[in-house]
């Protein structure tokens, strides 16, 4: 079984990165243009279309030169054009004019540029190397291939180069070219760790996996590395080898005894043999080195969560639990390691403590609207009210976010406090009058409140209100029609709005509710019976008001078995 840590928190890197071979490269390349230029600033040849002087060239070049290195790039290309009219022999001009082609992203004249100064000195390397590159921005790889091929070998001692060209090489997907490119750099450097695990990688990518694990046991045989042994641990791991995986990483180990990869490959090794005290006891020191980040203990927490089997982790759950402490307790303000114990205690049916984490996040971390987001929903989902409405109130006065002030309503409804919630939905319609959408929404639960209060001419006031913003408001327009049918009158109006929101949404259970009792209540209970067997479907059976008014359309319809049946539903729910 192939180790978590390997696929998961140490995914396998790219073994060169072939931008930061051009972090010094333009540094260079600038410097040795400047004294070429001064060097033969006497011999320049060129034709001249304006006439101009080899010193007025050679000074407009400085200034270009100044203008690209200020990042005046439109500038400096405007006068290197001029500059290559009236010296088109210069091939420093060319040079640099397609330099600022380059960071002016056009690679196609840049290439231009470059071919013409190439021309007139083949014998540049930089001219020749900045080609290849354009070549590769513009994923021409096999013509930066072949210009790079051609360096290394007019450029023998330029490691560099050679490393590019391996770059290019393991693109491509070439690679017995790249294994004789990486010859080249150990005969220019001798060996390194990231040869040796460059070497591995392309002897598994071309399925001679064997051959790249006798390469690291060579390095590991004449040097001591940590990496390289945790390497060839999981191979062996991989290949369910575990006791050479096991002395692998002990050796590694005994080199750095917090190192991360060699840890949880020696804790795999336990896992796959059932020797938890020995997994947890060598999960200790990674959960609570400081040289470890705490996003990558925060990633195996979750990993381990999803990934164990549940079974075991119920078995071992105080291990478990112990492990998931230690992390939180050693990043105490740390989201990614907190919100992963979160999911761990949620995960395993232990809310309260699930709770403790989100909330010491949140509290952590005041100024992060995600985090106290995160626990709000969780309260929420909790039914949590009394704090949920506090904290919800607090999390608006901090981020002056309407949501909040929403989320404060719903635990007021909870609570009963309907005065609360009008007075919440009176200061948005006073403080936002123009924000047409806000506006609806306040009235809209404003006159449920107002409902709820026994207050129905108020309520109906607030959703005519709210219906004028918007006639097609599909939770306005089902409670004031259900909320109207509740008082036995207005019945055609009421029928009106409802047909609308099923309309809309024939598919909303609630939305059927409301227009079947309608229907009933018109004396039309055939239809009705229709509309409540569509919202059966559409998970009416989960709501005992929905199933009650069901069993009252068929009792008018004398269907009385098939009413008892949905009446013994509503009593188990």
């Amino acid at each position: 079984m192939v180790p978590m840590r390997e696929t998961v928190l140490f995914p396998p890197a790219k073994v060169f990165n072939i931008g930061a071979f051009f972090v010094s490269f333009w540094v260079k390349i600038i410097t040795f243009v400047i004294v070429k230029k001064l060097l033969l600033a006497g011999i320049l040849l060129f034709v001249s279309l304006f006439s101009a002087s080899a010193q007025e060239v050679e000074a407009n070049l400085v200034d270009a030169v100044k203008l690209y290195s200020n990042g005046q790039y439109k500038q400096a290309r405007q006068l290197l054009g001029t500059l290559s009219a009236a010296a088109p022999e210069d091939d420093a001009v060319w040079y640099y004019l397609a330099l600022t082609e380059i960071a002016l992203q056009q690679p196609d004249k840049a290439e231009e540029a470059l071919k013409k100064a190439v021309a007139l000195d083949g014998g540049n390397f930089w001219y020749r190397r900045t080609l290849g590159r354009v070549y590769l921005l513009r994923g021409s790889t096999e013509d930066a291939s072949a210009i790079y091929e051609q360096l290394v070998k007019d450029f023998p001692g330029k490691s560099d180069t050679v490393l590019e060209l391996l770059e290019i090489y393991l693109h491509q997907g070439e690679y017995n070219k790249a294994l004789a490119a990486l010859q080249e750099i150990e005969k220019l450097h001798g060996t390194s760790e990231e040869l040796v695990r460059t070497q591995y990688d392309v002897l598994s990518a071309m399925g001679r996996q064997e051959e790249g694990v006798e390469v690291l046991e060579r390095f590991n045989r004449e040097y001591s590395s940590s990496p390289i042994l945790s390497i060839t641990g999981d191979y062996y791991l991989s290949e369910f080898a575990d006791s050479l995986a096991q002395a692998r990483y002990e050796e590694a180990l005994s080199l750095d005894g917090t190192y991360a990869p060699a840890l949880l490959g020696l804790a795999e090794v336990y896992r796959h043999q059932r020797r938890y005290p020995d997994y947890f006891r060598t999960l200790e020191p990674f959960v609570t080195s400081q040289d470890i980040p705490a996003q990558t203990k925060g990633m195996y927490i979750g990993n381990l969560t999803r990934g164990i089997d549940p079974k075991i982790l119920q078995l071992h759950r105080e291990g478990f639990d112990h492990l998931v402490d230690l992390a939180g307790e050693t990043h105490p303000a740390d989201t990614s390691v907190l919100s992963a114990a979160a999911t761990y205690y949620y995960s395993t049916g232990r809310q309260e403590e699930a709770g403790r984490w989100l909330r010491a996040s949140a509290e952590a971390h005041p100024e992060s609207l995600g985090q106290t987001v995160t626990y709000i929903q969780y309260l929420a989902l909790l039914g949590n009210w009394e704090e949920l409405r506090d904290r919800s109130l607090d999390a608006f006065n901090r981020f002056r976010e309407i949501a909040f002030l929403n989320y404060a309503n719903a635990a007021n409804f909870q609570l009963e406090d309907y005065d609360a919630v009008i007075g919440n939905c009176q200061w948005i319609l006073t403080n936002y009058p123009e924000e047409k959408d806000l506006c609806r929404d306040a009235l809209g639960i404003m006159g449920d409140a107002k409902h709820e209060k026994g207050d129905d001419k108020g309520a109906f006031k607030a959703y005519d209100k709210a219906l004028k913003l918007d006639p097609n408001d599909t939770h306005v327009l089902n409670n004031y029609a259900y909320y109207l049918s509740l008082t036995g009158k207005k019945l055609k109006k009421a029928y009106t709005m409802s047909k609308k929101t099923v309309e809309a949404e024939p598919d909303n259970a609630t939305f059927l509710d409301t227009f079947g009792w309608i229907l009933h209540l018109m004396g039309k209970d055939l239809e009705a019976k229709s509309i409540f067997k569509h919202a059966m479907l559409y998970g009416g059976k989960d709501s005992v008001e929905v199933l009650e008014h069901y069993v009252a359309v068929l009792e008018a319809l004398g269907d009385h078995d098939t009413a008892a049946v949905y009446r013994n539903m509503a009593k188990k729910l």
